[in-house]
């Protein structure tokens, strides 16, 4: 038994076993795993300002054209925990490379495509990439010197937003210049090249015992998020009543059902359901859904209130590459944040810094409901978001790590990112049904009008003032003393 007291984040306790200095760079493996995660968060945005023309293109419709974000939204999410469980029984540095095999192989396949079939394939084969970062982030627990630890996590989330935020404009600039098969040569040019100096620097996690892979449990669970997140991401399109919506939730529901005995029935889980659902990590992941939520949120209403006709009395008429010019600061912020979060969450600990980054993302987003009118007021409320969340996004996996052993560390945070992905969908599908509540007609375009947005930010300051609700519930229960179950199997 270990007690609460025991899952602060401790040098010792982010170390697990006694460490053992690698011969190579501290700084050269943050560095590289970094750029892997700016590598994935940014296929992950740089097809977006392909699908207005996309249907010209590939000569497809509008509604096809968006499975190429929900291709890659939903293979992101169903391969993450397969992924996180693999790196921890065969090692963390070979599942990073495999990954890396895969984006470069499906961003070949999508920069030698015309038609709609294998671009969507190759999307959602490049999904996988997302499930780099979590087992990315656990390495750095693994090889890094246990102080170095909250500074690697920092810098990977930094990375991520600049990589998130820098899509934008970059795909803009090849569209604009350069035929647009290069939005994927890019990838692939870039992840070949990752491949060659992750083999070189990375150095392998220390031997684990391998157990048995629980494939009953990976294959039902991945059908079970495949028939969650299409219907939320699609639900827009296809009508929130209609029979494939409701057919494919209940699909969903029916699969999570079964798939939670078949985990407590399970000698090798793919998740501990007996240690995920109690406290403190249940509480830091239901966080981490809470803040997938306020994470897109943010991108997606600033993007779209920068990008909405000047017509409509809040929209600026930007567009995509001078939308994704105004964006960079966000990024900046992210670069800016690294050293300040990762000194605050060594000095303080992750559970302060989570409460008070959801105190302030929940105050931030009350502030963009009357001040979103003007593109600098748009910007600024922005930023102020990506401080809070710059705090959150280190704060929550260095949590996950202080309570989980190493043997679980990459599957412990798969399953935070695949639950913030969980959050991500849930916002799209929320400013999905916004959009279609409270409309705007100019001339004969309809577009969200500023209720919409209105509710949304509401809405993302309640469920951050949520998180920041449950990251007082962990410095309490900390401060009880309460006993935890070891994150071993029982």
């Amino acid at each position: 038994m270990v007690t609460t007291r025991d899952t602060e984040a401790s040098p010792e306790r982010l170390a697990g076993p006694p460490h053992t200095p690698t011969p190579r760079s501290g700084t050269g493996i943050v560095v590289v795993l970094a750029a892997c995660g700016y590598l994935m968060a940014l296929q992950q945005t740089m097809v977006l300002p392909l699908l207005p023309a996309l249907p010209t293109l590939v000569n497809t419709s509008v509604s096809n054209a968006s499975w190429l974000v929900t291709a890659t939204l939903v293979t992101g999410a169903v391969v993450t925990p397969l992924i996180g469980r693999l790196a921890d029984m065969f090692g963390k540095k070979l599942l990073i490379l495999l990954t890396l095999v895969l984006v470069v192989a499906a961003s070949v396949l999508g920069a030698l495509s015309d038609a709609l079939l294998p671009l969507v394939i190759a999307r959602a084969v490049q999904g996988c990439g997302l499930a780099l970062i979590p087992v990315a982030m656990a390495t750095m627990r693994d090889v890094l010197p246990p102080h170095r630890v909250p500074g690697g996590v920092a810098t990977m989330s930094a990375s991520m937003a600049i990589g998130a935020a820098a899509g934008l404009p970059l795909s803009g600039l090849i569209v604009t210049f350069l035929d647009w098969h290069w939005v994927f040569w890019a990838v692939a040019l870039a992840g070949s090249l990752l491949l060659l100096v992750v083999a070189k620097v990375v150095p392998p996690s220390p031997p684990r015992p391998r157990e048995r892979f629980d494939v009953l449990g990976a294959v039902v669970l991945a059908g079970a998020l495949t028939t969650l997140l299409i219907p939320l991401s699609k639900g827009g399109q296809w009508g929130w009543t209609s029979s494939e919506t409701l057919l494919l939730a209940g699909t969903s529901l029916l699969l999570f059902a079964g798939w939670v005995p078949l985990q407590l029935r399970s000698e090798t889980p793919l998740v501990n359901l007996r240690v995920a659902t109690r406290p403190p990590l249940l509480l830091v992941n239901l966080c981490a859904l809470l803040v997938g939520f306020a994470l897109f949120t943010n991108i997606l209403l600033t993007t779209q209130l920068l990008q909405l006709p000047a017509a409509t009395g809040f929209g600026a008429g930007m567009s995509v590459l001078e939308a994704g010019l105004w964006l960079m600061p966000i990024a900046m912020v992210g670069i800016a944040m690294a050293p300040v979060t990762a000194r605050t969450i060594a000095r303080w600990g992750p559970q302060p810094v989570l409460l008070v980054a959801t105190v302030e993302l929940s105050l931030a987003f009350a502030f963009r409901v009357p001040f979103s009118r003007e593109p600098w007021q748009m910007l600024v409320g922005a930023v102020i978001v990506g401080i809070g969340l710059s705090l959150t996004i280190a704060a929550v996996p260095t949590l996950i790590m202080t309570v989980v052993p190493m043997t679980q560390s990459a599957s412990a945070t798969s399953i935070s990112a695949l639950l913030q992905s969980v959050g991500t969908s849930t916002a799209s599908a929320t400013m999905a049904a916004a959009a279609g509540t409270w409309t705007i007609t100019i001339g004969n375009e309809h577009y969200p009008g500023e209720t919409a947005f209105t509710t949304m930010f509401w809405i993302a300051a309640g469920t951050t003032a949520a998180a920041a609700a449950l990251a007082g519930l962990l410095i309490a229960g900390r401060r009880g003393r309460q006993p935890v179950t070891s994150p071993a199997r029982e």
